[in-house]
């Protein structure tokens, strides 16, 4: 049994981390760090744990935990790791923006792999430290990596996709208020969201020669939580080639797959799934990718992860039915 811990315990993703780790059957949470919530029972701020844990937040770390799952905002992991020691014995696996870019993936001897089982699965396996992606960053490359490890990205790509207002955090400010962000829509970050570095990084390293404009609309939706989005390009074969070309490249993925049919967002909300499905307009090729965007987005995939390091089953855990109805 995994002894696990979690640093940054009050918000989203950790909420996710906690309440799926309380049903792993290898892993049981030894602390959750919260300075802003020592002392206080963890269902207390995580209202729907509620009779499954009397586990209070820590003020104090456990430095000899198996795993430790870092929970806090982005730029604020390399500032906790510089004031804080783990055992060598200890794997960490960062939800932040820290460590995702190679020029970054370095830091006081440890070197963090970039979690994306889709594209990096053996390096995870043989990772110490994982750099999780981030949530907009995993839905639209698992919509275009078949593409680009083909060498079949010769043009721009255009995306559209929309995310649910958990993908804002915890804190309010002027847009996150409900009555801000209930019956309203808006873009945000247009052609700069901080997730397109990792996104271009992951698309080099497949098809070097890419030099084409990834061209990126983030939207805020009046929904909880979500991603759906939609991308095209050219694309000069058929939609039947561009779907054996997809079915191959996924074939071994436990959590994504395409789909013959059209997709919805309902299909993949509390689930650890990404559904991808595919359409071709004269000579662009429309993919549609949607996940959940605090589990595949988030804290489902740290836990694959987690799964992946340690020979477990990769869907250990993360057995999850979508909210369908």
């Amino acid at each position: 049994m995994l002894e696990i811990g979690i640093i940054g315990g009050a918000g989203y993703t950790a909420g996710e981390l906690i309440r799926l780790l309380l049903n792993h059957p290898k892993a049981k949470l030894n602390f959750v760090y919260s300075t802003s919530n020592a002392g206080n029972k963890i269902y207390k701020v995580h209202q729907d744990v509620i009779g499954s844990t009397e586990m209070t937040f820590s003020g104090k770390i456990n430095a000899n935990v198996d795993v430790v799952f870092l929970c806090l905002g982005h730029g604020n992991s390399k500032a906790f790791l510089e004031k804080n020691t783990f055992s060598d014995a200890t794997k960490i696996i960062d939800l932040s923006n820290d460590f995702r870019l190679l020029a970054n993936k370095n830091f006081e001897g440890k070197e963090f792999v970039y979690g994306l089982p889709e594209l990096n699965i053996e390096a995870i396996k043989k990772a110490k430290y994982i750099a999780n992606p981030g949530c907009f960053a995993t839905a639209l490359q698992l919509a275009i990596l078949p593409l680009a490890a083909n060498g079949l990205l010769t043009n721009d790509v255009h995306i559209n996709a929309v995310t649910g207002a958990t993908g804002a955090g915890t804190s309010l400010s002027a847009t996150t208020h409900f009555t801000w962000r209930d019956n309203n829509f808006s873009h945000y970050k247009a052609f700069n969201h901080q997730h397109l570095g990792e996104i271009n990084q992951s698309v080099k390293l497949l098809q070097s020669n890419f030099n084409a404009e990834i061209n990126f609309m983030p939207n805020r939706g009046d929904f909880s939580r979500g991603i759906f989005a939609t991308t095209y390009t050219k694309f000069e074969g058929s939609l039947e080639a561009a779907k054996a070309l997809y079915k191959t490249y996924y074939k071994d993925a436990a959590f994504t797959m395409v789909s013959d049919e059209s997709i919805f967002l309902k299909q993949v909300v509390n689930t650890n799934k990404c559904i991808i499905s595919l359409e071709k307009h004269g000579d662009k090729l429309l993919i549609t990718s949607t996940i959940d965007n605090l589990l595949k987005g988030a804290s489902g995939a740290a836990v694959q992860n987690m799964n992946l390091m340690y020979g477990f089953e990769e869907t250990e855990g993360l057995q999850l039915k979508a909210n369908y109805f």
